[in-house]
Protein backbone atom coordinates (compact mmCIF):
# COMPACT_ATOMS: atom_id res chain seq x y z
CA UNK A 1 0.00 0.00 0.00
CA UNK A 2 1.73 3.15 -1.17
CA UNK A 3 1.99 6.23 1.04
CA UNK A 4 -0.06 8.94 -0.64
CA UNK A 5 0.63 11.74 1.79
CA UNK A 6 1.61 12.45 5.35
CA UNK A 7 -1.97 12.05 6.48
CA UNK A 8 -2.48 8.54 5.11
CA UNK A 9 -2.21 5.56 7.45
CA UNK A 10 -4.06 2.87 5.50
CA UNK A 11 -6.06 2.21 2.35
CA UNK A 12 -8.64 -0.25 1.04
CA UNK A 13 -8.27 -2.03 -2.28
CA UNK A 14 -11.28 -1.24 -4.48
CA UNK A 15 -10.29 -2.79 -7.78
CA UNK A 16 -7.55 -4.60 -9.60
CA UNK A 17 -6.94 -3.30 -13.12
CA UNK A 18 -4.82 -6.35 -13.92
CA UNK A 19 -5.11 -10.06 -13.33
CA UNK A 20 -2.63 -12.37 -11.64
CA UNK A 21 -0.02 -13.33 -14.21
CA UNK A 22 -0.36 -10.11 -16.22
CA UNK A 23 2.73 -8.47 -17.64
CA UNK A 24 3.09 -4.98 -16.17
CA UNK A 25 5.36 -2.07 -17.06
CA UNK A 26 6.36 1.13 -15.28
CA UNK A 27 3.56 3.67 -15.41
CA UNK A 28 0.73 1.15 -15.75
CA UNK A 29 -2.25 1.72 -13.47
CA UNK A 30 -2.76 -1.63 -11.78
CA UNK A 31 -5.18 -0.93 -8.95
CA UNK A 32 -7.57 1.53 -7.37
CA UNK A 33 -7.36 2.12 -3.63
CA UNK A 34 -9.69 4.08 -1.40
CA UNK A 35 -8.14 6.62 0.94
CA UNK A 36 -9.51 9.40 3.08
CA UNK A 37 -9.11 11.64 0.04
CA UNK A 38 -11.07 9.40 -2.31
CA UNK A 39 -10.23 6.66 -4.78
CA UNK A 40 -6.72 6.86 -6.22
CA UNK A 41 -5.28 5.07 -9.25
CA UNK A 42 -2.14 3.22 -8.20
CA UNK A 43 0.72 3.05 -10.68
CA UNK A 44 3.45 0.46 -10.82
CA UNK A 45 7.15 1.18 -11.16
CA UNK A 46 8.50 -2.26 -11.94
CA UNK A 47 8.45 -4.43 -15.03
CA UNK A 48 7.54 -8.06 -14.78
CA UNK A 49 4.69 -10.43 -13.98
CA UNK A 50 2.32 -9.46 -11.20
CA UNK A 51 1.36 -12.22 -8.76
CA UNK A 52 -0.12 -12.87 -5.34
CA UNK A 53 -2.79 -10.19 -5.55
CA UNK A 54 -4.64 -9.60 -2.30
CA UNK A 55 -8.45 -9.81 -2.52
CA UNK A 56 -10.53 -6.77 -3.42
CA UNK A 57 -11.83 -5.15 -0.27
CA UNK A 58 -8.66 -5.79 1.71
CA UNK A 59 -7.61 -2.92 3.95
CA UNK A 60 -3.89 -2.54 4.51
CA UNK A 61 -1.66 -0.16 6.42
CA UNK A 62 0.78 1.97 4.45
CA UNK A 63 3.63 -0.36 3.50
CA UNK A 64 1.43 -3.46 3.52
CA UNK A 65 1.89 -5.88 0.63
CA UNK A 66 -0.70 -5.59 -2.17
CA UNK A 67 1.02 -7.89 -4.67
CA UNK A 68 4.37 -9.14 -5.87
CA UNK A 69 6.11 -8.52 -9.17
CA UNK A 70 8.34 -11.23 -10.57
CA UNK A 71 11.14 -9.84 -12.67
CA UNK A 72 11.32 -10.59 -16.38
CA UNK A 73 14.13 -13.09 -15.93
CA UNK A 74 13.13 -14.57 -12.59
CA UNK A 75 11.79 -18.14 -12.62
CA UNK A 76 8.23 -18.69 -11.57
CA UNK A 77 7.81 -19.83 -8.01
CA UNK A 78 5.17 -22.05 -6.53
CA UNK A 79 3.61 -19.26 -4.60
CA UNK A 80 0.53 -20.48 -2.82
CA UNK A 81 -2.74 -18.61 -2.86
CA UNK A 82 -2.36 -18.36 0.88
CA UNK A 83 0.77 -16.24 0.50
CA UNK A 84 -1.13 -13.08 -0.15
CA UNK A 85 -3.49 -13.68 2.70
CA UNK A 86 -0.54 -14.31 4.98
CA UNK A 87 1.01 -11.08 3.85
CA UNK A 88 -2.22 -9.27 4.66
CA UNK A 89 -2.40 -10.78 8.09
CA UNK A 90 1.23 -10.11 8.90
CA UNK A 91 2.25 -6.82 10.44
CA UNK A 92 3.29 -4.16 7.97
CA UNK A 93 6.98 -4.40 7.13
CA UNK A 94 9.26 -1.79 8.55
CA UNK A 95 9.49 1.19 6.22
CA UNK A 96 12.45 0.89 3.89
CA UNK A 97 13.12 4.06 1.95
CA UNK A 98 13.70 3.39 -1.69
CA UNK A 99 16.59 4.98 -3.47
CA UNK A 100 14.55 7.41 -5.49
CA UNK A 101 11.01 8.29 -6.36
CA UNK A 102 9.73 10.17 -9.37
CA UNK A 103 13.04 11.57 -10.56
CA UNK A 104 14.34 10.88 -7.11
CA UNK A 105 11.80 12.47 -4.81
CA UNK A 106 9.55 9.71 -3.56
CA UNK A 107 10.42 7.93 -0.36
CA UNK A 108 7.70 5.35 -0.10
CA UNK A 109 7.99 2.72 2.57
CA UNK A 110 8.07 -0.43 0.46
CA UNK A 111 10.61 -3.26 0.28
CA UNK A 112 12.03 -2.71 -3.18
CA UNK A 113 12.57 -6.35 -4.12
CA UNK A 114 9.06 -7.50 -3.37
CA UNK A 115 6.49 -4.79 -3.37
CA UNK A 116 5.21 -3.45 -6.64
CA UNK A 117 5.75 0.16 -5.64
CA UNK A 118 9.44 0.74 -5.93
CA UNK A 119 11.98 2.96 -7.58
CA UNK A 120 10.38 4.17 -10.78
CA UNK A 121 12.06 3.80 -14.11
CA UNK A 122 10.81 7.00 -15.70
CA UNK A 123 12.79 6.46 -18.86
CA UNK A 124 10.76 3.35 -19.73
CA UNK A 125 7.37 4.62 -18.68
CA UNK A 126 4.76 4.65 -21.40
CA UNK A 127 3.16 8.07 -21.68
CA UNK A 128 -0.62 7.75 -21.88
CA UNK A 129 -3.63 9.69 -20.66
CA UNK A 130 -5.69 8.16 -17.83
CA UNK A 131 -8.65 7.72 -20.19
CA UNK A 132 -6.46 5.93 -22.69
CA UNK A 133 -5.15 3.59 -20.00
CA UNK A 134 -8.64 2.73 -18.81
CA UNK A 135 -9.88 2.10 -22.35
CA UNK A 136 -6.85 0.00 -23.21
CA UNK A 137 -7.43 -2.08 -20.11
CA UNK A 138 -11.08 -2.54 -21.01
CA UNK A 139 -10.18 -3.64 -24.54
CA UNK A 140 -7.26 -5.79 -23.48
CA UNK A 141 -4.81 -3.76 -25.59
CA UNK A 142 -1.12 -3.54 -24.73
CA UNK A 143 -0.16 0.16 -24.68
CA UNK A 144 3.35 -0.74 -25.81
CA UNK A 145 1.91 -1.81 -29.17
CA UNK A 146 0.39 1.62 -29.87
CA UNK A 147 1.88 4.79 -31.32
CA UNK A 148 0.89 7.96 -29.46
CA UNK A 149 -0.37 11.07 -31.21
CA UNK A 150 -0.63 13.24 -28.08
CA UNK A 151 1.87 15.71 -26.61
CA UNK A 152 5.41 14.29 -26.53
CA UNK A 153 4.14 11.16 -28.23
CA UNK A 154 1.78 10.23 -25.41
CA UNK A 155 -1.02 7.80 -26.14
CA UNK A 156 -4.48 9.35 -26.08
CA UNK A 157 -7.95 7.83 -26.22
CA UNK A 158 -8.16 8.10 -30.00
CA UNK A 159 -4.98 6.05 -30.37
CA UNK A 160 -6.50 3.26 -28.31
CA UNK A 161 -9.74 3.31 -30.28
CA UNK A 162 -7.76 3.20 -33.51
CA UNK A 163 -5.83 0.21 -32.25
CA UNK A 164 -8.90 -1.74 -31.17
CA UNK A 165 -9.43 -5.01 -33.04
CA UNK A 166 -12.06 -4.84 -35.78
CA UNK A 167 -14.84 -7.31 -36.40
CA UNK A 168 -14.96 -8.18 -32.77
CA UNK A 169 -17.13 -6.65 -30.11
CA UNK A 170 -14.98 -4.94 -27.49
CA UNK A 171 -15.11 -6.35 -24.03
CA UNK A 172 -17.32 -4.31 -21.78
CA UNK A 173 -15.33 -2.62 -19.07
CA UNK A 174 -15.83 -3.78 -15.55
CA UNK A 175 -17.98 -1.62 -13.36
CA UNK A 176 -15.85 1.20 -12.02
CA UNK A 177 -15.62 1.60 -8.27
CA UNK A 178 -17.33 4.54 -6.68
CA UNK A 179 -15.00 7.52 -6.69
CA UNK A 180 -16.84 9.77 -4.30
CA UNK A 181 -15.04 10.85 -1.18
CA UNK A 182 -16.41 11.20 2.30
CA UNK A 183 -16.18 14.88 3.33
CA UNK A 184 -15.90 13.87 6.97
CA UNK A 185 -12.99 11.53 6.24
CA UNK A 186 -11.37 14.20 4.08
CA UNK A 187 -11.65 16.73 6.91
CA UNK A 188 -10.18 14.22 9.35
CA UNK A 189 -7.20 13.70 7.03
CA UNK A 190 -6.63 17.43 6.69
CA UNK A 191 -6.95 17.88 10.44
CA UNK A 192 -4.34 15.20 11.08
CA UNK A 193 -1.84 16.64 8.60
CA UNK A 194 -2.30 20.27 9.63
CA UNK A 195 -2.22 19.39 13.33
CA UNK A 196 1.05 17.55 12.81
CA UNK A 197 2.42 20.50 10.84
CA UNK A 198 1.68 23.00 13.58
CA UNK A 199 3.06 20.70 16.26
CA UNK A 200 6.28 19.79 14.49
CA UNK A 201 7.18 22.61 12.12
CA UNK A 202 8.33 26.02 13.37
CA UNK A 203 6.81 28.19 10.66
CA UNK A 204 7.95 31.65 9.65
CA UNK A 205 6.05 33.84 7.25
CA UNK A 206 7.00 36.45 4.65
CA UNK A 207 4.86 38.46 2.24
CA UNK A 208 5.58 40.61 -0.79
CA UNK A 209 3.28 42.78 -2.93
CA UNK A 210 4.06 42.21 -6.61
CA UNK A 211 3.12 44.46 -9.54
CA UNK A 212 1.29 42.16 -11.97
CA UNK A 213 0.95 44.75 -14.76
CA UNK A 214 3.66 43.36 -17.05
CA UNK A 215 2.31 39.84 -16.70
CA UNK A 216 -1.24 41.09 -17.25
CA UNK A 217 -0.30 42.85 -20.51
CA UNK A 218 1.64 39.86 -21.78
CA UNK A 219 -1.24 37.54 -20.91
CA UNK A 220 -3.77 39.72 -22.77
CA UNK A 221 -1.57 39.79 -25.88
CA UNK A 222 -0.97 36.02 -25.74
CA UNK A 223 -4.67 35.22 -25.45
CA UNK A 224 -5.93 37.78 -27.97
CA UNK A 225 -5.72 35.57 -31.07
CA UNK A 226 -6.36 32.23 -29.44
CA UNK A 227 -9.59 30.27 -28.94
CA UNK A 228 -10.81 29.91 -25.33
CA UNK A 229 -9.48 26.37 -24.99
CA UNK A 230 -5.92 27.52 -25.69
CA UNK A 231 -5.89 30.64 -23.54
CA UNK A 232 -3.83 30.95 -20.40
CA UNK A 233 -5.01 31.94 -16.94
CA UNK A 234 -2.86 33.90 -14.47
CA UNK A 235 -2.50 30.67 -12.49
CA UNK A 236 -0.17 29.27 -15.15
CA UNK A 237 2.16 32.25 -14.81
CA UNK A 238 2.09 32.08 -11.00
CA UNK A 239 2.90 28.38 -11.11
CA UNK A 240 5.79 28.76 -13.54
CA UNK A 241 7.23 31.77 -11.68
CA UNK A 242 7.13 29.76 -8.43
CA UNK A 243 8.78 26.75 -10.04
CA UNK A 244 11.60 28.80 -11.54
CA UNK A 245 12.14 30.56 -8.21
CA UNK A 246 12.39 27.22 -6.44
CA UNK A 247 14.97 26.08 -8.97
CA UNK A 248 16.97 29.21 -8.13
CA UNK A 249 16.50 28.75 -4.37
CA UNK A 250 16.47 24.95 -4.04
CA UNK A 251 16.84 24.98 -0.27
CA UNK A 252 13.06 25.55 -0.04
CA UNK A 253 12.14 22.72 -2.41
CA UNK A 254 12.22 19.38 -0.64
CA UNK A 255 11.59 17.70 2.68
CA UNK A 256 12.56 17.63 6.33
CA UNK A 257 13.50 14.05 7.15
CA UNK A 258 15.70 12.35 9.72
CA UNK A 259 16.48 15.63 11.40
CA UNK A 260 17.76 17.42 8.31
CA UNK A 261 16.58 19.25 5.21
CA UNK A 262 16.72 17.17 2.03
CA UNK A 263 16.40 19.32 -1.10
CA UNK A 264 14.64 17.54 -3.95
CA UNK A 265 16.39 17.06 -7.30
CA UNK A 266 13.27 18.07 -9.25
CA UNK A 267 10.53 20.67 -8.84
CA UNK A 268 7.17 18.92 -8.51
CA UNK A 269 4.68 21.59 -7.47
CA UNK A 270 1.66 20.43 -5.49
CA UNK A 271 -1.18 22.70 -6.66
CA UNK A 272 -3.92 23.09 -4.04
CA UNK A 273 -7.37 22.32 -5.48
CA UNK A 274 -10.57 22.83 -3.50
CA UNK A 275 -13.13 20.07 -3.90
CA UNK A 276 -16.85 20.31 -4.25
CA UNK A 277 -18.33 19.28 -0.95
CA UNK A 278 -15.36 20.55 1.02
CA UNK A 279 -11.74 19.71 1.51
CA UNK A 280 -8.79 19.99 -0.84
CA UNK A 281 -5.99 18.04 -2.40
CA UNK A 282 -2.64 19.17 -3.79
CA UNK A 283 -1.53 16.81 -6.57
CA UNK A 284 1.82 17.32 -8.23
CA UNK A 285 2.55 19.06 -11.49
CA UNK A 286 5.72 17.16 -12.29
CA UNK A 287 8.79 19.10 -13.44
CA UNK A 288 6.86 22.36 -13.41
CA UNK A 289 10.03 24.40 -13.95
CA UNK A 290 10.68 22.66 -17.27
CA UNK A 291 7.22 22.86 -18.81
CA UNK A 292 6.07 25.59 -21.20
CA UNK A 293 3.14 27.74 -20.12
CA UNK A 294 0.57 26.06 -22.44
CA UNK A 295 1.69 22.69 -21.11
CA UNK A 296 1.30 23.89 -17.52
CA UNK A 297 -2.16 25.27 -18.29
CA UNK A 298 -3.21 21.94 -19.76
CA UNK A 299 -1.79 20.10 -16.76
CA UNK A 300 -3.69 22.33 -14.34
CA UNK A 301 -6.99 21.87 -16.18
CA UNK A 302 -6.46 18.11 -16.23
CA UNK A 303 -5.60 17.95 -12.53
CA UNK A 304 -8.59 20.06 -11.49
CA UNK A 305 -10.95 17.91 -13.56
CA UNK A 306 -9.59 14.63 -12.21
CA UNK A 307 -9.34 15.88 -8.62
CA UNK A 308 -13.04 16.77 -8.65
CA UNK A 309 -14.31 13.76 -10.58
CA UNK A 310 -11.89 11.08 -9.37
CA UNK A 311 -8.89 9.67 -11.17
CA UNK A 312 -5.83 11.14 -9.47
CA UNK A 313 -2.78 8.91 -9.62
CA UNK A 314 -0.59 7.71 -6.80
CA UNK A 315 2.53 9.49 -8.11
CA UNK A 316 0.65 12.80 -8.20
CA UNK A 317 -0.14 12.56 -4.49
CA UNK A 318 3.20 11.11 -3.38
CA UNK A 319 5.57 13.33 -5.35
CA UNK A 320 4.96 17.04 -4.48
CA UNK A 321 8.13 18.74 -3.26
CA UNK A 322 6.35 21.99 -2.35
CA UNK A 323 2.77 23.26 -2.25
CA UNK A 324 1.38 26.34 -4.01
CA UNK A 325 -2.06 27.73 -3.25
CA UNK A 326 -3.80 30.46 -5.22
CA UNK A 327 -7.04 31.92 -3.96
CA UNK A 328 -8.19 33.03 -7.41
CA UNK A 329 -10.22 36.04 -8.41
CA UNK A 330 -12.82 35.64 -5.68
CA UNK A 331 -10.47 34.87 -2.84
CA UNK A 332 -8.91 36.98 -0.13
CA UNK A 333 -6.11 39.49 -0.66
CA UNK A 334 -3.53 37.15 0.81
CA UNK A 335 -2.97 33.77 2.46
CA UNK A 336 -0.73 32.57 5.29
CA UNK A 337 -0.50 28.86 4.59
CA UNK A 338 0.29 25.80 6.68
CA UNK A 339 3.14 23.65 5.40
CA UNK A 340 2.20 20.12 4.32
CA UNK A 341 4.67 17.85 6.15
CA UNK A 342 7.35 16.83 5.47
CA UNK A 343 7.67 19.58 2.84
CA UNK A 344 9.81 22.63 3.59
CA UNK A 345 7.61 25.43 2.31
CA UNK A 346 4.26 26.62 0.98
CA UNK A 347 3.81 29.53 -1.43
CA UNK A 348 0.53 31.45 -1.46
CA UNK A 349 -1.04 33.93 -3.87
CA UNK A 350 -3.96 36.21 -3.03
CA UNK A 351 -6.36 37.56 -5.62
CA UNK A 352 -5.04 39.90 -8.27
CA UNK A 353 -6.74 43.25 -7.81
CA UNK A 354 -6.13 46.93 -8.76
CA UNK A 355 -4.20 48.77 -6.06
CA UNK A 356 -2.42 52.13 -5.73
CA UNK A 357 1.22 51.60 -6.78
CA UNK A 358 4.13 54.06 -6.85
CA UNK A 359 6.03 53.96 -10.17
CA UNK A 360 8.35 56.63 -11.57
CA UNK A 361 7.40 58.98 -8.75
CA UNK A 362 3.68 58.71 -9.46
CA UNK A 363 0.86 56.88 -7.76
CA UNK A 364 -0.82 54.70 -10.35
CA UNK A 365 -3.49 52.02 -10.35
CA UNK A 366 -1.84 48.66 -11.02
CA UNK A 367 -2.95 45.02 -10.75
CA UNK A 368 -1.20 43.72 -7.65
CA UNK A 369 -0.89 40.24 -6.18
CA UNK A 370 0.28 39.54 -2.63
CA UNK A 371 2.69 36.61 -2.54
CA UNK A 372 3.38 34.83 0.72
CA UNK A 373 5.81 32.20 1.91
CA UNK A 374 5.39 29.84 4.85
CA UNK A 375 8.70 28.09 5.47
CA UNK A 376 10.24 25.67 7.95
CA UNK A 377 12.60 27.60 10.23
CA UNK A 378 14.60 24.45 10.92
CA UNK A 379 15.69 24.42 7.28
CA UNK A 380 15.91 28.08 6.31
CA UNK A 381 15.62 31.61 7.57
CA UNK A 382 13.95 34.81 6.46
CA UNK A 383 16.89 35.93 4.32
CA UNK A 384 16.60 32.87 2.12
CA UNK A 385 12.84 33.12 2.06
CA UNK A 386 13.11 36.71 0.90
CA UNK A 387 15.29 35.56 -1.99
CA UNK A 388 12.58 33.18 -3.09
CA UNK A 389 9.89 35.88 -3.08
CA UNK A 390 12.23 38.25 -4.95
CA UNK A 391 12.83 35.55 -7.56
CA UNK A 392 9.07 35.11 -8.05
CA UNK A 393 8.70 38.89 -8.45
CA UNK A 394 11.53 39.03 -10.98
CA UNK A 395 10.03 36.21 -13.04
CA UNK A 396 6.63 37.90 -13.20
CA UNK A 397 8.21 41.17 -14.39
CA UNK A 398 9.53 39.33 -17.47
CA UNK A 399 6.64 37.06 -18.43
CA UNK A 400 8.06 36.48 -21.90
CA UNK A 401 10.79 34.43 -20.20
CA UNK A 402 8.41 32.11 -18.38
Amino acid sequence: MPALGADMESGRLLEWRVSAGSLVRPGDVVAVVETQKGAIDVEIFLEGTIEDLVPVGTELPVGGLLARVRGMHEPATAASPQAAAAAVAAPAPAPARVAAGHEGTRAAAIPAAQAFMSAPQASTRIKASPGARRRAHALGIDLAALRGSGPDGSIVLQDVEAGAPTGEAPREPAAAPARRFDPAQMRAAIAAAMGRSKREIPHYYLTLAVDFAAADRWLAAFNAERPPAERLLPAALLLKASALALRAVPQLNGFWRDGAAQPAPAVHVGWAISLRGGGLVAPAVHDADRKALPELMAALRDLVQRARSGGLRSSELADPTVTVTSLGERGADGVQGVIYPPQLALIGFGRIAPRPWVADGQVLARPVVHVSLAADHRASDGHLGGQLLAAIDAALQKPEGL
